[in-house]
């Protein structure tokens, strides 16, 4: 300002100097061109504080959105992904170095990635989430590979309230101690059980609704209705673990229905029942309806040091499937595993299994195994596993003994 009040005082001065003194309405004139020249300068100067400020109170603001990672509906950014989304895997590569007690071939000398899983699930709100379960077995898939990519569970779980919840997709079924809870970390032995493979068809998913919930303090239920199995009656089917149809086109015409009741009001104990039943695990395609119904009952048990799994199941089907497999009416098998911690993270175990797919015959058809081994947690949920197996089989199956390792982890 006060230079542009000196400028005009020059200005004045130098006119002066070359020319005549101004009237007094030619003075006034000039001081009203540039009273208006100042006007207007400090309206340019208003303007732009005013933009500068503006310009602050946006930044600040953004930043402080930024900062608290706030979003539309006032849900923050962490909140709708960071902490609502959870990933997960696990996986286990074994050794076996087993032999054929019942001839000179059938040996089992192989290492194998045995399966690679991935975990992905979200909460879209306080009462519904997804889950989900992509799993990579034996390293290679594709045609002419041994391996195969499948994906194990894929559903959205609502609470209808606060002890009863809702399930839609595919999802694991509720039957015997593995199916549900398989991580290597979580049980003892390289591979897992027999009965639990080939009665109970571990890993065992079908597609459906389920219900579950809390009856009272400590005793828990699920039920589900769900796609079943299907038999192959061409191919000569009738060991139940051929029947799975990983929900791949399943073929629904018959669907199963499953009931699970579990306690676990005592601490370190847990005891569960399931009852499933098909009308028909050939889904049509036998000359007549072959309906199944399984039976398990399982406990598990720890105290201190000391752990006890033991587990029965049994199929009852209908005598028509005789016809394509003498004794396969009945088909069951039992084990029993106790188990001892030495150390915080080394422990023994010992478990004796029978199982029979045919059990309904009169013929030799029963298999027996022992298996003795360790587990060694590097960490929490890191396992290295080491056991021995002494198997019993029919004279005419693979009987085989020898040595299995692990290594398996999941998070």
């Amino acid at each position: 300002m006060r230079r542009l009040t000196g400028g005009l005082v020059l200005g004045l001065c130098a006119a002066t100097g070359v020319a005549a003194t101004p009237t007094p309405e030619e003075m006034w004139a000039i001081i009203q061109q540039q009273q208006a020249e100042i006007a207007r300068l400090k309206e340019q100067v208003a303007s732009a504080d005013q933009e500068i400020r503006e310009t602050s109170v946006k930044v600040e603001a953004t930043a402080s959105m930024v900062e608290e990672g706030m979003v539309a509906g006032g849900q923050s950014l962490a909140s709708s992904w960071a902490e609502r989304t959870q990933i997960g895997s696990y996986g286990e590569m074994h050794y076996n170095n087993l032999d054929n007690q019942n001839g000179n071939s059938g040996d089992k000398d192989e290492l194998d990635f045995h399966r690679f899983v991935f975990f992905l699930g979200h909460e879209f709100s306080d009462t519904t989430r997804m889950f989900s379960e992509v799993e990579l077995e034996h390293s290679v898939a594709g045609d002419g590979q041994n391996g195969e990519v499948e994906l194990e569970q894929a559903y959205i779980e609502h609470d209808l309230n606060r002890s009863t919840r809702l399930r839609a997709g595919l999802f694991l079924l509720p039957v015997g101690i593995l199916n549900q809870t398989h991580e290597p970390d979580t049980f003892y032995g390289v591979e897992r059980n027999n009965v639990e493979k080939n009665i109970i068809p571990t890993t065992w998913w079908e597609g459906g609704l389920a219900l579950s919930g809390e009856l009272a303090p400590g005793w828990n239920y699920e039920t589900s209705f769900t796609s079943g199995l299907k038999l192959d009656a061409e191919a000569g089917q009738f060991m139940i673990r051929d029947g799975r149809q990983k929900v791949s086109e399943a073929d629904a015409s018959d669907p199963a229905y499953t009931a699970n009741l579990k306690y676990t009001g005592i601490a370190g104990l847990e005891l569960g029942a399931t009852v499933q039943y098909q009308q028909d695990i050939y889904q049509g395609d036998f000359s007549q309806d072959v309906d199944a119904m399984l039976y398990t009952a399982h406990l598990s048990y720890r105290n201190g040091p000391f752990g006890l799994r033991a587990l029965a199941a049994s199929w009852d089907i209908d005598d028509a499937i005789n016809e394509i497999e003498a004794g396969a009416d009945t088909q069951e098998g039992w084990y029993i595993e106790p188990s001892w911690l030495l150390l915080r993270d080394l422990g023994i175990f010992a478990r004796y299994s029978e199982w029979d797919n045919q059990a309904g015959g009169g013929g030799d058809t029963q298999f027996s195994e022992w298996d003795i081994g360790l587990n060694y947690w590097l960490e929490e949920h890191v396992v290295l596993k080491l056991d021995y197996q002494f198997q019993d089989a029919p004279a005419d199956q693979k009987e085989l003994e020898g040595l299995n390792l692990g290594v398996g982890w999941s998070f």
